[in-house]
């Protein structure tokens, strides 16, 4: 069903590659990577999780919601938590394909990432998941659909452009910077550079993740309206 969505495969697909050639072929990732390639990829990663666990999922679940989609299936055998899990899992299994479509593509554009931060980029993605599922799932049972389009679709602009996810935040000026380095798109951004790059997995960003997965989880689950 994801999959099926014309608006999903814009935003699961078509911008990260268009981020990931506008980085590679412009100067604001200079000085971050011997090659802008390098520096990109991670970024664009980041961006793939952004869209499809927030925003795309965010969307989806709001609009269930309204339809009486989630009533009906939490009165199923499946129940509500295995309605939760059944989407954290379309979550994983639709960012995979995004990692060898967008990762595929990096890779013919030169990028040579750290062998030793790739399980690390991998429990990164894994964490960064669930923690914009989580304030996914927290937007989509907590307002009207329209809102929910409206505010993940204005998040996701603004933490792209500015959230540092692309591009890392110590770039950003003064407070700014401060405000953005405990966001979880700056987290998983940073990481993800961080271990593909360097090899090193970034504790930290890990933490700042994983708080905002215990918060909105705890969040949704106290506050999440059914219908």
């Amino acid at each position: 069903m994801m999959l099926g969505n014309g608006e999903q495969l814009v935003l699961a697909v078509i911008l990260p590659l268009l981020a990931l050639f506008g980085l590679v072929f412009t100067d604001l990732l200079d000085g971050v990577a011997e090659h802008r390639i390098d520096a990109a990829a991670p970024g664009v990663l980041a961006l793939c999780v952004m869209s499809t666990a927030f925003t795309g999922q965010g969307i989806s679940t709001g609009f269930d919601r309204r339809y009486g989609v989630l009533r009906f299936l939490a009165t199923t055998p499946l129940g509500r938590a295995g309605l939760i899990f059944g989407k954290a899992i379309a979550v994983l299994a639709v960012l995979v394909i995004q990692i060898v479509l967008i990762g595929g593509t990096a890779l013919l554009l030169g990028w040579r990432p750290d062998p030793v931060g790739i399980p690390i980029a991998v429990v990164l993605l894994v964490l960064g998941a669930a923690a914009f599922t989580s304030l996914g799932l927290l937007i989509a049972g907590t307002v009207r659909p329209e809102a929910t389009l409206a505010i993940t679709n204005l998040a996701w602009i603004l933490l792209a452009a500015g959230g540092g996810i692309l591009i890392p935040g110590n770039r950003l000026p003064g407070v700014l910077a401060d405000v953005v380095a405990v966001l979880p798109s700056s987290a998983l951004g940073d990481a993800l550079r961080d271990g593909l790059i360097g090899g090193t997995m970034n504790l930290g960003a890990c933490l700042i993740l994983l708080g905002w997965t215990i918060a909105a989880g705890l969040a949704a689950t106290r506050w999440f309206k059914w219908n």
